[in-house]
């Protein structure tokens, strides 16, 4: 096995202790909102945050199976943990299309640098010299208390910067990444879900920030999947291969996990065949979906970003998250009042499951439908 391919693999090993951490802290977790010091320390160390950084810079370059496994193994401990994770390693993922200068900002001090997004653009970007002023509101970034970086989407208002290059035909894109450094943003904390409490998914604020030419990126680069700095495998991959990927694989985790708590639920007298029934139906489900998950990261790694596979890898996740809502939902009336005391990690689990499951990025609609309709039933015609 090369040098690379035993640092991909050690990180589900990490994982699995990680998640021994994130589930003593699960609780308190829950209550404050916040992942414990401890737990967020320990994502670093065990090296989702390097996972998709270039070699150059002491990341791992990783491949996405890898990542997905421990995302999950992490999840079936605690699903804000695996959340925040995921997006460590995602976030990074983006933001190795900024420019070679903007690789050296971030990481010339080392890998382990945490980096937090707001994937949805929001907020204006006007052109100034050398650069951009930003400004605005991104509300869901996920992991923003524990950031050292965030990274914005945000429209571009008029003419393109000095030294930044401009789309076709002298226009500037649409919408561009920026990459902000802690302290020059702030944020509001507004995340008040009643699942998935610890992600600290709150609301970033910039004023008028600066923000240099190379702390910055075309949003068109992360959707073709075309890097122009790294050659490497996990940096030149569609957004519509991967985008989902990012936030099923917790939730298939943390179905994991309720069905684990569950299913100590049913001892002695409560070991009959309706609850039996149960534990067998959701556990299908919960199977099956991350057989689905799994078969996504392998279409990524194994590099089949024809149309039908992208779009079944956005069906694949809409679909894993439905069965795995199911589930959940089976356990939960299975395992009756118990289940629901404030004390039972049932419980929890199916709050962040059913919370993380209203993201935009796993609902039929906001892409599934259309793409995997077109696959079975070829283009519409009306």
């Amino acid at each position: 096995m090369s040098a690379d391919a035993q640092r991909d693999a050690a990180l589900v090993p990490a994982a699995e202790k990680l998640g021994v951490l994130a589930a003593q802290y699960a609780a308190e977790a829950d209550r404050t909102r916040a992942l414990a010091p401890e737990v967020t320390d320990v994502i670093r160390e065990a090296g989702f945050a390097r996972h998709f950084v270039g070699a150059r810079w002491g990341g791992t370059e990783g491949s996405f199976g890898e990542l997905t496994r421990a995302v999950m193994t992490v999840g079936e401990n605690c699903a804000s943990t695996a959340w925040c994770a995921s997006l460590s390693a995602y976030s990074a993922r983006f933001a190795s299309h900024l420019p070679a200068e903007g690789h050296h900002a971030l990481w010339g001090e080392g890998p382990d640098v945490f980096i937090a997004t707001g994937l949805m653009p929001a907020g204006r970007a006007a052109p100034a010299d050398g650069g951009w002023r930003v400004s605005g509101a991104w509300g869901y970034v996920s992991g923003v208390e524990s950031a050292d970086w965030v990274l914005v989407c945000a429209a571009v208002t008029e003419g393109a910067a000095p030294g930044v290059a401009a789309a076709g035909g002298g226009r500037p894109p649409a919408f561009r990444f920026f990459a902000l450094p802690r302290g020059s943003y702030g944020v509001r904390r507004d995340w008040d879900s009643v699942g998935m409490r610890a992600t600290a998914s709150h609301t970033v604020l910039v004023d008028d920030v600066f923000v240099p030419g190379h702390l910055s990126f075309d949003r068109a680069d992360i959707m073709t999947g075309r890097n122009a700095v790294s050659e490497a495998a996990c940096h030149n991959v569609p957004f519509a291969a991967v985008g989902s990927l990012t936030f099923v694989a917790p939730i298939a985790g943390a179905a994991t996990g309720a069905l684990r708590a569950c299913a100590g639920t049913v001892t002695g007298r409560r070991r009959t065949a309706p609850n039996e029934l149960v534990l067998v139906r959701a556990s299908g489900r919960i199977d099956s979906a991350r057989l689905l998950v799994e078969q996504n990261a392998g279409v990524i790694d194994g590099r089949r970003f024809a149309p039908e596979f992208l779009a079944r890898n956005e069906r694949n996740a809409t679909y894993a998250t439905e069965i795995l809502t199911e589930a959940v939902g089976l356990l939960v009336r299975g395992a009756g009042t118990g289940g629901l005391s404030e004390g039972a990690p049932l419980q929890r689990f199916w709050r962040d499951v059913t919370s993380a499951a209203s993201h935009v990025a796993l609902q039929y609609d906001t892409a599934a439908r259309k793409n995997y309709a077109a696959v079975l039933l070829g283009p519409a015609t009306g």
